[in-house]
């Protein structure tokens, strides 16, 4: 089960493939670090292994795209494996809400215009509006660029 440790990173152990397609998962001790922008792995819990002890691996968490039982980085694909239910959920959450990706201030207002567009459709009024659209992170941007006009229908 991941714990917060003292410096106030997500630790724990998971079974990872890291031979992609080998079927073959190992038992390693991995360490969610926000401030770093990182999720390293080793061996064992850093604690128990000399000091000084390199990660056996890395992803930088700006590189994850999807979490679930597989982590999509890049080109890669890694797949993890908990020791049971609670633990994987547990693991999924902590490495959603850190790789996370934020949509700027400007969805909000799309967000308002999105609503009084559907009141004014029950209201039997279509709305038009024009709008410019962005992929940042592999997440669609649509921000407005003109203000919403009446139409009849």
């Amino acid at each position: 089960m991941p714990y917060v440790d003292r410096q106030n990173r997500i630790c724990g152990f998971l079974d990872i493939e890291e031979n992609e397609n080998s079927g073959k998962f190992l038992r390693r001790y991995f360490i969610l670090d926000t401030k770093e922008d990182n999720l390293v792995w080793y061996m064992d819990n850093p604690q128990n292994l000399p000091s000084g002890s390199p990660p056996v691996g890395s992803i930088k968490l700006t590189y994850i795209s999807k979490v679930c039982v597989l982590m999509n980085a890049g080109m890669r694909k890694y797949f993890l494996q908990a020791n049971d239910q609670q633990d994987l959920v547990e693991w999924v959450n902590v490495l959603n809400k850190a790789t996370k990706i934020t949509v700027p201030k400007q969805a909000d207002s799309l967000c308002h215009a999105d609503n009084a567009l559907r009141h004014s459709e029950n209201l039997g009024i279509r709305k038009q509006m024009s709008y410019r659209t962005e992929i940042v992170g592999g997440v669609p941007i649509i921000t407005p660029t003109q203000v919403i006009i009446p139409v009849a229908r």
